[in-house]
């Protein structure tokens, strides 16, 4: 039988602070979004005292000030970091690893015999801890769904420290299954639970024995699958992790309002850079790309404009070079004075494999020999960012202080990643 698992980082954003500031460990800690504005990220100990995911920020710095709770800035640098380390360990000692978000990955459990699984899993849970200090839950089961209720129980019952094997057979299984509500079942959102408890289906054991042709026919051959994955029968892939996007968006709101059209082009050309970045990294070409602002929509005592322009560029193309010129060109078209904008952003659309181009009956030997020096100039900026931190090598530098830069007062050192933020022991 194959099985797979699912390795999901304990409070992630919280234990990679605590990897370089062990004195936050066992104290309330939160990490906070963007600019600051509400916690997204919460230690036990935190929700131990009633605060809850996406509380604001704001509501709650009268703890801070009186030391009773931590909050820091996200810093996802670090946590983007961290998250490709676990995976190398990941690699390191099973059949292959299949990130599905920046603290989850499915693992594959190939070739272990059953008595076998438990040990590894083990085997697991420890590696990473000792190679990354990031602490872990490990589930496995014949699929995915069932590894995620799998990985749940390794969280929620102590008794498994921290990992859960699950066989669909087993009566262990069986009794987990009914405890289980149906809104924690991996794909079921609360208005599925509240049409299926109509029909009497109120636990993940009820949906397990749940006749998946009706389930079919009364909702959707997704929940079937769903069925079927809690009965053992693997139904559900990963869309494979390295199959290229077809868009790519960049955008993220500023720190402060603003409307200085200078800062905004700052703004603008950062995203435009880190899209072409991305396009690189999966081997694709853009032929378009937006660049959108918005204002405040909750601010209505301020004027409202909310403008976005498509442009197609010349030919299709990854160099940050005829991106950001394309980007530009966009913003000086939709800029208007006598508004104070909150976000922008850019979408590089129309995307194609860089290998797949087809090239134009005008094209010379010319075109070609700059083709040639676009990806020799591109490769070596990429290969430095990515040798010596990001940001690096760029076109343009970004004036300090700008209102666009976001507000991150409590942001930790970025250890891993730059250089001139190591951490330093003084003996």
């Amino acid at each position: 039988m194959t099985m797979i698992g699912l390795v999901d980082c304990n409070s992630f954003y919280v234990s990679c602070e605590r990897v370089f500031q062990p004195r936050f460990l066992g104290l309330p800690v939160g990490v906070m979004s963007n600019n600051d504005g509400c916690v997204i990220a919460l230690s036990n100990e935190l929700k131990a005292l009633g605060i809850k995911m996406g509380t604001p920020a704001f509501e709650i710095q009268h703890l801070v000030r009186q030391g009773r709770i931590h909050l820091l800035s996200s810093n996802y640098e670090l946590y983007g970091d961290m998250s490709a380390r676990v995976q190398e360990v990941l690699e390191e000692y099973s059949a292959g690893v299949e990130p599905y978000s920046i603290d989850e990955m499915f693992v594959r459990f190939d070739g272990f015999a059953k008595d076998q699984r438990l040990k590894h899993a083990r085997q697991l849970h420890r590696k990473v801890r000792q190679f990354t200090g990031i602490p872990v839950c490990v589930g496995v089961a014949p699929t995915r769904t069932l590894a995620k209720l799998a990985n749940r129980a390794a969280k929620k019952i102590p008794t498994y420290q921290g990992v859960c094997v699950l066989h669909p057979d087993s009566r262990e299984t069986q009794v987990l299954l009914k405890k289980i509500e149906l809104g924690d079942v991996w794909g079921v959102g609360r208005r599925l639970v509240e049409r299926l408890a109509v029909i009497g289906i109120k636990s993940a054991w009820d949906l397990a024995q749940a006749d998946p042709k009706r389930i079919r026919r009364q909702f959707s051959v997704t929940l079937e699958r769903t069925t079927l994955e809690l009965r053992g029968i693997p139904c559900i892939e990963m869309n494979d992790f390295h199959e290229p996007r077809q868009r790519i968006m960049t955008s993220r709101s500023f720190g402060k309002l603003t409307g200085d059209m200078s800062e905004i082009r700052e703004a603008i050309r950062q995203h435009g850079q880190r899209g072409a970045e991305k396009l690189r990294s999966q081997n694709s070409l853009a032929r378009a790309v937006l660049v959108f602002l918005k204002t405040n929509p909750f601010r209505q005592d301020l004027p409202q404009y909310s403008p976005s322009l498509i442009l197609e560029l010349p030919r299709p193309t990854n160099d940050s070079r005829a991106i950001l010129s394309a980007t530009g060109q966009a913003l000086q078209r939709i800029y208007r004075k006598g508004y104070l904008y909150q976000k922008g952003g850019v979408m590089l659309l129309d995307l194609i494999d860089a290998g797949r181009q087809q090239l134009s009956l005008f094209d010379t030997p010319q075109s070609d020999a700059d083709r040639q020096r676009s990806e020799k100039l591109m490769g070596v900026m990429d290969e430095l960012n990515r040798r010596m931190g990001r940001s690096t090598v760029t076109l343009g530098r970004p004036s300090p202080g700008a209102a666009w830069h976001l507000r991150c007062a409590n942001r930790s050192a970025r250890y891993t990643t730059r250089w001139d933020e190591l951490p330093i022991v003084r003996v």
